[in-house]
Parts: C-alpha cells; sequence; structure tokens
C-alpha cells in the first residue's frame, strides 16, 4: 500500500537543466516535504518512506532529499508545519497524519502535490477531495477510513 504511494511520488519529474551553451548541468533533486503529527521518535512511516525510496533507487542526500516536519502530537502547529515545506519549495507533500494535517497542507497550497499516507474519515466527507475516483485539486494518496 504504501510502496505505490511512494512509486507515485518517485515519478516527479526532475528534468536537465540546460545553460545557453548546451552544457548539461546536474539534474534537480527532487525534494519531498513530510509533515507528520507525530514525533520524529514515534513516527514509523518515516523510515518506512526511506526503506521504500532506497528499494526503489533513491538515496536522501544523495539523489533525493526530504525535509521532516513532526507536529508532535501539538495541532496548532500543523498551518505553520504546512507553510514552511510550502516555502521550502517542495516538489511534493507527504502527510503522514489525519484530516486536520492534510487540510492544514490543503490550506498552505494549491499547486504542490499532497499525497495522504493517513488515518481519519472519509476524505469526501472532510472537503478533502472531491471523490475517491477521481479527487481533483492537488490531493491524492491513500487514506484508511474510521468511521466513529
Amino acid at each position: 500500500m504504501i510502496r505505490a504511494i511512494f512509486v507515485l511520488i518517485c515519478l516527479l519529474p526532475t528534468g536537465f537543466l540546460l545553460t545557453g551553451s548546451g552544457a548539461e548541468q546536474p539534474k534537480k533533486i527532487p525534494r519531498i516535504g513530510y509533515l507528520s503529527n507525530l514525533s520524529s521518535s514515534s513516527d514509523s512511516r518515516a523510515e518506512q518512506l526511506r526503506v521504500a525510496l532506497r528499494d526503489l533507487g533513491y538515496i536522501e542526500g544523495k539523489n533525493i532529499a526530504i525535509e521532516y516536519r513532526y507536529a508532535e502530537g501539538k495541532r496548532e502547529r500543523f498551518p505553520d508545519l504546512a507553510a514552511e515545506v510550502v516555502r521550502l519549495k517542495v516538489d511534493v507533500i507527504v502527510i503522514s497524519g489525519a484530516d486536520p494535517l492534510i487540510l492544514a497542507a490543503k490550506n498552505a497550497t494549491k499547486t504542490i502535490p499532497i499525497v495522504m499516507l493517513g488515518i481519519g474519515s472519509d476524505p469526501v466527507k472532510a472537503g478533502l477531495v472531491e471523490s475517491l475516483a477521481r479527487p481533483g485539486g492537488n490531493i491524492t494518496g491513500l487514506q484508511a477510513l474510521v468511521e466513529n
């Protein structure tokens, strides 16, 4: 399940930048913004992300960069953390958390793709996506539905 999402992340277009002389410049290193509502010590999904990317040939610090931000269970930090990764100009935002964190990222950007890896309510009912089949906007991913 998580591996499929990471494949999507790794298919980010990186392209080559060319100078006027036609000389090739180094590839742009894709940057992932990783937001979690947990602390770094209790978030196992961050390590799963690193392992899945490594299995696909992406080595953090070599050919991919990950900007980690942890809310440590403090909901009031969600908007600031989301805004921070947007300011860093990441290529994609991966959310390991529930609806409020996804909503904070959605409010922070309309253009950066957001991949949700969370446990929460129905993302359609929560107003995160238009439909499960065609989410629309910039949000996609997996959401384990939990009904109260």
